[in-house]
């Protein structure tokens, strides 16, 4: 028998976790509260550009380093991410990351207000986990080739442009590109970790950026922390860099942004 990973369990406790939802909030509902969204924000388009963009995480703790950030307030953080240079904010929503919805909608207080894209970033893989990002203010969904079949992949990418919501696919090995690229992503998120064994390589990055054709947004996740880590990928014609442990760890929450927004 195949031995039970981080990946799997988190997802089967994913799976609980919306049945109780789907229980309590029903899909009208959820469109109900959509009619009252503005239209999302444009995630693609703010991560073009000369430099190497950054997606700062709202990210209170992990399942393998546990707390990271003790005086932890997503609005606070949001405020100083956007401030110091941060073209997009992505909100960890799930409970094994102590994170939840309502963390997206106080971050949506602030980055509307700047027209600061912002990222749910969960494990999503029901349709109605699009509905509900929409519900909240999502202006794009993280959507993570490892946990969907390719036909899940291309119904989950369509049901969010028809919400006008752009997906960062993730990615972690050349096939999982492949299944992306065959989706249609348009924004492709390279996991610099395993999330079956949250083993960190830069050198993922390194690897299958090569893949990606032209025209397409690149984006590298995990274990990016200085400024030096920003120039090699910016070598590697990566777009953004999407961090979150190293900046809520940071002595000066500040300081890190800018030095990784460039």
């Amino acid at each position: 028998m195949q031995q039970s990973t981080i990946l799997d369990e988190i997802v089967a406790l994913k799976r609980d976790e919306v049945a109780s939802r789907k229980a309590q909030v029903s899909l009208t509902d959820l469109e109900d509260a959509i009619a009252g969204q503005p239209r999302p924000l444009n995630m693609s388009g703010a991560l073009l550009g000369d430099r190497v963009r950054l997606i700062g995480e709202i990210k209170k703790a992990s399942p393998s380093k546990g707390l990271l950030c003790p005086d932890f307030d997503p609005s606070r953080l949001a405020s100083t991410y956007v401030e110091n240079g941060a073209a997009a904010i992505s909100v960890l929503t799930d409970p094994r990351f102590q994170g939840c919805l309502e963390h997206m909608s106080e971050v949506k207080a602030v980055t509307s207000s700047h027209g600061t894209p912002t990222l749910r970033k969960d494990f999503v893989f029901d349709s109605y986990q699009v509905y509900e990002s929409r519900s909240w203010g999502a202006d794009a969904i993280l959507l993570i080739v490892a946990i969907l079949d390719p036909a899940q992949l291309k119904e989950l990418i369509g049901l969010a442009r028809h919400f006008w919501m752009q997906c960062l696919v993730e990615v972690h090995t050349p096939e999982e590109m492949g299944t992306a690229l065959d989706a249609g992503a348009e924004i492709i998120g390279i996991n610099n970790r395993d999330l079956r064994t949250f083993h960190t390589d830069i050198d993922v990055t390194r690897k299958l950026a090569g893949q990606v054709p032209r025209g397409k947004v690149i984006v590298s996740e995990s274990g990016i922390s200085t400024a030096e880590h920003i120039r090699e990928l910016k070598g590697m014609k990566v777009n953004a860099a999407l961090v979150g442990e190293a900046i809520v760890t940071a002595p000066d929450v500040g300081a890190k942004v800018r030095e990784l927004a460039g």
